[in-house]
């Protein structure tokens, strides 16, 4: 049964979370944290926090009893996805009246009542916030359901900062919008807004009429792209409107997706050609030394040259590998999801990797984990790629550690380093195609950037999902969740 709200541990911990704010803490960190306070104070089991993007819905922060839910994706054309984004704000919700997976997982797990408030931004919807209860005799009461509104309203406003949220760089803040019109007068004054300009910029005409533009005016006829402040990219022109007066007309469009497929385009080159070269000299230097010094240098000189030949090329291939797939539509399957032996396929991993990554890993895989659905083969990536991923940003001898595990509607396995750790708002960010932690020193933590991107195509395209958080510590855990069989 829902106990009523504990306001006063409520306001406590809200202050709390405010004062983060006030410190120069922001995003997913801070989001986090509200949850972690909120759900108590709601007598709720679980909270979650979904953002949604374009593409759909992914939960980015969960407590309690749904925390296992964290990384968790929601299509567009799910049911439930589709029921959380129209009706009232806030509203009561008997999960095991939605369809959909998600759904039925939440019902098995005995969470059979939810309360939903949508953060919204100017009527656009920037995420929702979820409150779960199981069943019992009275009903989440109306002073609940207003403060998990609150709740959401403070989370909306929170990315109205635009401080770290949204996580996804495809989300519904930085989405791009149409084209906006201005028309500004000899000192530079706005004379005309139309309503584009105010969603392109986030400025409605009371705000931007009768004052400068928002953003660099270009000479008549030149092009300009201007970078605002919140990471958005615009291009500009102008030209002069004819007649008598000096009114200069002003069109400007959204290009911040045509900005990051240029920068990525550039990044694949120059990240291609980086990694390429090194084993490319490795692999050349030493078949030359083969073919010059042949009769000059010791059997154990040839066998050793050989080996470097063979590894360097096991990483040239898997880099072509990891290339090719990042650039493909879908990760090549192998037939329908079938019931596999989740610890056997891991070990079997674990076996062809590097002898040095080898030898630090400690594993703690159980004989009776319930089987897993989905495809056997494409696990030896994942854990590749993740125990790579662990190694090198972990200190060289450094243990890490692989456990395995299962619920009643999932198999699971964990990564943990204790390495130089994930920040917050980072978790979300490390699934991106190209992108690199810290200060994306190539020199100290070489690389493409791509293999946590592949993790997560791999992953969901056999109903999984992966999620990233630091590890208590220090460190982080990388997980990954598939159906059970």
């Amino acid at each position: 049964m829902p106990e009523r709200t504990n306001y006063a541990a409520l306001i406590a911990g809200h202050t709390a979370v405010i004062e983060m704010i006030n410190s120069g803490d922001a995003g997913l960190h801070v989001l986090t944290q509200l949850l972690r306070v909120a759900q108590p104070a709601l007598g709720a089991a679980g909270m979650a926090f979904v953002e949604f993007a374009p593409s759909g819905g992914r939960v980015i922060a969960a407590t309690g009893a749904v925390e296992w839910t964290l990384g968790r994706p929601l299509p567009a054309s799910d049911p439930a996805t589709i029921c959380l984004l129209t009706g009232p704000r806030v509203q009561q919700v008997g999960v095991d009246h939605l369809t959909g997976q998600l759904a039925g997982e939440l019902a098995e797990r005995g969470l059979l009542r939810m309360v939903v408030a949508r953060a919204e931004i100017g009527g656009l919807t920037v995420g929702s916030l979820h409150a779960l209860y199981p069943p019992g005799d009275d009903e989440p009461s109306a002073e609940q359901r207003g403060v998990i509104g609150y709740l959401g309203s403070c989370i909306a406003h929170m990315y109205g900062d635009q401080s770290g949220l949204p996580v996804h760089g495809d989300g519904p803040v930085v989405a791009a919008l149409a084209d906006g019109l201005a028309v500004v007068d000899r000192d530079g004054q706005v004379r005309l807004w139309n309503p584009a300009a105010a969603q392109v910029t986030g400025r409605c005409p009371a705000e931007a009429l009768n004052r400068p533009l928002p953003f660099p005016l270009p000479p008549p006829e030149q092009v300009l792209d201007h970078r605002l402040p919140d990471g958005r990219w615009l291009r500009i022109t102008s030209g002069d409107l004819p007649g008598p007066g000096t009114l200069r007309v002003v069109t400007f469009r959204d290009i911040t997706d045509q900005q990051r497929r240029d920068h990525d385009r550039d990044l694949f080159v120059a990240v291609t050609s980086h990694e390429l070269r090194t084993p490319v000299t490795v692999i050349k230097g030493y078949a030359d030394t083969l073919t010059d010094h042949w009769e000059s240098l010791t059997e154990a000189d040839r066998r050793q040259a050989a080996r470097v030949i063979g590894q360097r090329s096991n990483e040239l291939a898997r880099l072509v590998d990891r290339l090719l797939s990042s650039a493909a539509e879908s990760w090549p399957g192998d037939g329908p999801p079938a019931p596999f032996d989740l610890c056997r396929t891991l070990r079997a991993a674990v076996a062809d990797l590097p002898a040095e990554l080898r030898h630090r890993l400690v594993l703690d895989l159980p004989d009776d984990l319930p089987k897993a659905l989905g495809h056997r083969s494409s696990l030896a990536t994942v854990l590749t790629e993740l125990a790579t991923n662990a190694g090198k940003y972990s200190p060289a001898g450094s243990a890490i550690a692989i456990g395995a595990a299962a619920d009643r509607q999932t198999v699971c396995f964990r990564v943990s380093d204790r390495g130089i750790g994930v920040r917050p708002e980072h978790v979300e960010r490390a699934f991106d195609r190209f992108w690199q932690g810290e200060s994306g020193d190539r020199r100290g933590y070489p690389g493409t950037g791509l293999g946590l991107y592949l993790v997560r195509r791999i992953v969901e395209q056999q109903d999984g999902w992966v999620s990233l958080r630091p590890r208590t510590g220090g460190g982080t855990v990388a997980e990954v969740r598939l159906p059970r069989a």
